[in-house]
């Protein structure tokens, strides 16, 4: 507990943590030597005590009258305390509830990682994530051979979740690690991802006749994403009948929520024509991906697409081979052609990024 005295009158607060009796020395006020986590406990009391006195020394340099029960009522409706732990599951359920189930993925990631870094569940403050705690984690995750790009990735989980928490008032400014702690240090640049429109050629002409059906229907996909202005595997597989209007694709992207429209090639017809021939309704999905009898919540549909993905980009990286392409291909690799392309051919980088449907103009590389 904390104890704030004015004029007499005590008022106690109780700050959320507690340890066995013998490990509290009642004399100094302090947990002992032997406290298990003493110097957690030690920094959570100090930061509190500065925290008052800081309140205390505000209200005195504007003559501004206060109790002690007033001031605690202050600081309570200041901060709320909540652990890091329980403020990054409720991040995680909140992308699951908004649909964003790759970003609740991302997150829970995150989550896991920094729980098997501490050894046991992430209940304390926030501001136990300071420079330093950050700085042994980083050194960590490098000792387990985890990419740059990762790490940047977990680093800037945490720095959302920061910044949240500052906002819910479950953090202070005053204590925000990343003014020391920065990630511009993390190199994210990546392999080379596009292919020439010559390579391209040679996907779309390659006879796949005796293939088995996900190496054509992974290639028919491929092309259909390059031909299509570089729409993603997410959307594809979210394509409708309803999206098709004289010879035009038209669709909301699932990522920024733009509305994207596109004239079709007689190829990417074809393609089309292929899988949507016995589909009616304009509810009917046009590739078979999804199934509205079947997946029918977010995480039903998530896990549906992580599932196919996980068969095309495998026949992708096969039939990269029978072209004599020295690509790791993917369904990516279709969309920065694309992109690539078309920044060869002199297009404007801020056209690029509309077709794409990026929510923003694109600084100086291709994004996803």
């Amino acid at each position: 507990m904390i104890r704030v005295a004015k004029n007499g009158k005590r008022k106690l607060k109780s700050l959320g943590i507690s340890i066995h009796p013998d490990y509290w020395d009642f004399q100094k006020n302090r947990p002992k030597n032997n406290c298990p986590n003493k110097e957690l406990i030690l920094k959570i009391i100090l930061e509190k005590e500065v925290e008052y006195q800081k309140e205390i020394l505000e209200l005195t340099s504007i003559q501004k009258e206060y109790t002690a029960a007033s001031l605690l009522a202050s600081k309570t409706n200041q901060m709320i305390t909540k652990s890091v732990g329980s403020f990054f599951e409720e991040i995680i359920q909140q992308f699951i509830e908004a649909g964003k189930i790759n970003y609740a993925g991302t997150f829970k990631y995150t989550w896991y990682s920094l729980k098997k870094f501490y050894g046991k569940d992430l209940d304390f403050p926030f501001s136990h994530l300071d420079s330093e705690f950050l700085g042994k984690y980083e050194q960590w995750l490098k000792s387990y051979n985890i990419t740059e790009v990762t790490i940047f990735s977990i680093f800037k989980n945490i720095r959302t979740a920061y910044n949240k928490a500052i906002v819910a008032k479950c953090a202070l400014k005053s204590n925000y690690p990343f003014g020391e702690f920065k990630l511009s240090k993390f190199d994210v640049s990546t392999q080379k991802r596009a292919i020439p429109k010559d390579a391209i050629k040679k996907i779309m002409t390659i006879d796949l006749s005796k293939e088995l059906f996900y190496t054509q229907f992974s290639r028919d996909i491929f092309i259909f994403s390059y031909l299509c202005g570089g729409i993603n595997f997410t959307d594809i597989a979210s394509l409708k009948l309803a999206n098709l209007t004289d010879n035009k694709l038209s669709y909301i992207r699932k990522k920024t929520k733009k509305k994207i429209s596109t004239p079709l090639s007689a190829e990417a017809l074809q393609i089309i024509q292929k899988y949507a021939t016995s589909k009616t309704k304009p509810t009917d999905y046009i590739f078979p991906i999804l199934d509205d009898k079947i997946h029918k919540t977010e995480i039903q549909k998530h896990h549906r697409l992580h599932k196919v993905l996980g068969k095309v980009n495998p026949s992708l990286r096969k039939i990269a081979k029978l072209v004599g392409i020295n690509a790791n291909l993917t369904t990516y690799v279709a969309r920065h052609s694309f992109a690539t392309v078309l920044k060869n051919s002199g297009v404007n980088i801020a056209l690029i990024s509309e077709t794409l449907g990026h929510s923003d103009i694109l600084p100086c590389k291709l994004r996803s």
